[in-house]
């Protein structure tokens, strides 16, 4: 616990990193993204300037964001090589380190209200597959059919990887209609960063007036992945992390290496046992280690006083931050 005074409270959220495509979109298309993070963001400072707690800010942050079809989570995640969905989500309160998690869950309406679930209510951390899903049932979550979270865009993305006999990291394929000779069986709406090398998980961090910290993580996972992936999303210290210690994190990249280094465990081991910043030891990781395991990707994060950094090592990445009481801040290229 702080005193009022020594730390302000805020938040952070981000919608996926990757490479710039900036000749293939228009300021129109462009603005979409940025309105969706900044209206996002204003409901999440919402909660926290009325002295709502950090988990509640970061649990509807990314409900919004699964909701939001931009986005790869829920509403907006991409299909498995069957044409499934699986989608897998986390959220940790770095008061006391409890956690919650959900993976491989093509019913759930927003998984991250389900990992939410699983952390209050269960004496476990993570549910899988029908497990998860009959527990949501059982807590009166929203259920959806696949016809939910089906999309033309995502579907057009699908097949394009199919065609391409490729896994396309964790959010949409659309540019391959520029590199490819077969034409998408539907047109994709341009984005601002590459589709071919972006990597969608959604994510938000927070700090309340409380001087509590929280993370929540929410991802569609790969294009095309193999049925019964799991990336980093759903696994604590990998994609998902808050400690009252050091810092709340989110990760969206290469899920695999995100898992190999522990990342934002890493991150946070930095700050507690070297007592190096936050703006350090997430630079150093994202910078510097995460390359050493072809790891690509960002991380947003927000320490115990209120600073926040948002390093990534590619091009861009969908992001916003806004402290409360100020004027939120989203961005999208480096």
């Amino acid at each position: 616990m702080h005193a009022t005074s020594q730390f302000k409270p805020g938040i952070a959220i981000h919608g996926g990193a990757g490479t710039l495509l900036r000749s293939a979109i228009s300021g129109e298309e462009e603005q979409l993204y940025l309105a969706a993070l900044n209206q996002i963001l204003r409901a999440a400072e919402h909660i926290l300037s009325l002295g709502g707690s950090a988990v509640d800010a970061v649990t509807e942050a990314v409900r919004l964001l699964e909701d939001c079809p931009l986005f790869n989570a829920g509403k907006g995640a991409v299909f498995t090589s069957a044409a499934t969905h699986e989608m897998d989500a986390a959220i940790m309160d770095g008061a006391a380190l409890k956690a919650g998690a959900v993976a491989c869950v093509s019913r759930i309406r927003n998984p991250v209200l389900a990992a939410r679930a699983v952390m209050d209510n269960s004496p476990h951390v993570l549910l899988v597959g029908g497990g998860a899903e009959l527990f949501a049932q059982a807590q009166g979550l929203q259920m959806a059919d696949a016809d939910y979270f089906y999309t033309e865009a995502r579907y057009a993305q699908w097949k394009n990887a199919q065609q391409a006999s490729s896994i396309l990291l964790d959010h949409d394929a659309a540019a391959r209609q520029e590199k490819s000779p077969v034409e998408p069986v539907i047109p994709v709406m341009p984005a601002p960063i590459d589709p071919d090398n972006k990597f969608g998980t959604v994510g938000a961090v927070a700090l309340d007036r409380h001087g509590n910290l929280a993370a929540a993580t929410s991802t569609g996972g790969m294009t095309n992945k193999m049925q019964g992936r799991v990336g980093d999303t759903p696994m604590l210290g990998a994609g998902c992390y808050a400690n009252n210690r050091t810092a709340a994190m989110s990760a969206t990249g290469t899920g695999e290496s995100f898992m190999r280094s522990l990342a934002l465990h890493d991150i946070s081991a930095q700050m507690e046992y070297t007592l190096c910043s936050l703006q350090q030891a997430a630079e150093n990781v994202v910078m510097h280690k995460l390359p050493l395991y072809e790891g690509r990707g960002g991380v947003i994060a927000i320490d115990a006083l209120g600073n926040i950094s948002m390093p990534f090592n590619t091009e861009g990445m969908y992001r916003g931050f806004m402290h409360v009481g100020a004027q939120p801040v989203c961005l999208i290229y480096g």
